[in-house]
């Protein structure tokens, strides 16, 4: 599901929406004939919440762009499924019922949820998938390059070990849950930097991405390995990157071997400060959840130029071909880019940051 129509001009291209209504569309989308006025509902459903992103920076972002957008006229219906497959289910089901006039759905498990996406296709209401992508009849997709943020993780890991890195350096990897459609692009991107110049000696898909399984998981490798023969750790997050690193701990392991991660959770942060994790990959969920309600708004509207030149990317899920995307971009968060990262586009402050535990080691990379 890579990138494959970066560059094909917008006024190229087509999107129908016939099925919803839309008459007399012209070279200026604010100018069709719309389905909608600002008076819509949009469904946001979310997959969990052991990631605190979703509570913390997707749903609030997302509802305030969607107010300001429709000029405090439109609301967001939100439900988080709590890594249940099932609830999600019906929470979507319950969103027919609502009437929701477009929904934004964060898959718990891409491929279960199939069949309940038909139903709500059925009901004359589109659905985006939103940083998973979601099978089924899917209308579009908002992410990250997946595939690059595996990469990110894989050069960084690299680079940690050195120049002096080979194939006799044995790496675990720890991945995502093999229901996250994701978690198999993050890990495609990793191997194709580790491939050929380090070893992969162990490697776990984690369950529903919990950190404990991923500690209990990291304890089997240590048992394998030897504490002292795990060059590097690739963990697909960073609450797994917290299991991982308990686990190593917790083998008496003082001397940490470099471990990556993703989301630049604030404890992530603060452990790349205290040089327990390497890296995490920073992802701006601000432009992820406003382009989310751009295009959950437009769709609904009917705006479909402005919708076209918003999604300019094309993915193929396993049951539909040539979904139009938007696909951000990331980059690494290490000791060295806190300051242009997470410091620089407000997600946190240097005394979010900077906590009594992490002062020395702050005043070492200069945040104050």
């Amino acid at each position: 599901m890579r990138r494959i129509a970066m560059s094909v001009a917008a006024s190229t291209m087509t999107l129908s929406l016939a099925g919803c209504g839309v008459l007399n569309a012209t070279e200026d989308g604010a100018s069709a004939s719309p389905t909608k006025g600002d008076d819509i509902t949009v469904g946001l459903l979310l997959p969990e919440k052991a990631n605190t992103r979703y509570d913390k920076f997707d749903y609030p972002i997302i509802k305030r762009k969607v107010a300001e957008l429709t000029d405090k006229k439109g609301k967001v219906e939100y439900a988080n499924a709590e890594a249940s497959a099932a609830r999600q289910a019906e929470q979507l089901r319950n969103m027919i019922d609502a009437k929701a006039d477009v929904i934004l759905l964060d898959a718990v498990d891409a491929h279960a949820i199939a069949g309940e996406v038909q139903k709500v296709k059925d009901a004359g209401i589109p659905v985006i998938a939103y940083d998973r992508l979601a099978e089924g009849p899917i209308d579009a997709y908002v992410s990250f390059d997946n595939e690059l943020v595996g990469e990110v993780q894989g050069r960084s890991l690299l680079e940690a070990l050195g120049s002096t890195a080979d194939i006799s350096d044995k790496i675990v990897m720890m991945n995502g849950s093999p229901t996250d459609p994701n978690a198999k692009q993050f890990k495609q991107g990793a191997l194709s930097e580790l491939n050929g110049k380090v070893t992969i000696a162990d490697s776990y898909d984690t369950t529903d991405w919990k950190p404990e399984n991923a500690e209990a998981n990291m304890a089997k490798a240590i048992a394998k390995l030897g504490k002292a023969g795990i060059a590097g750790v690739y963990s697909a997050n960073d609450g797994m990157a917290g299991g991982v690193i308990k686990a190593l701990k917790a083998a008496g392991v003082t001397s940490l071997p470099p471990v990556t991660g993703q989301d630049a959770d604030l404890d992530a942060v603060q452990r790349v400060v205290a040089g327990e994790q390497y890296m995490s990959v920073y992802k701006s969920y601000p432009d992820e959840a406003e382009a989310a309600a751009q295009m959950a708004v437009l769709r609904v509207q009917g705006k479909d130029i402005q919708f076209d030149a918003l999604t300019r990317d094309r993915v193929d899920s396993p049951t539909t071909k040539d979904i139009p995307a938007r696909l951000l971009q990331v980059s690494a968060l290490t000791k060295d880019t806190i300051k242009d990262t997470v410091i620089a586009d407000g997600i946190y402050s240097a005394g979010d940051i900077c906590t009594a535990r992490y002062r020395t080691a702050c005043a070492a990379l200069g945040l104050k």
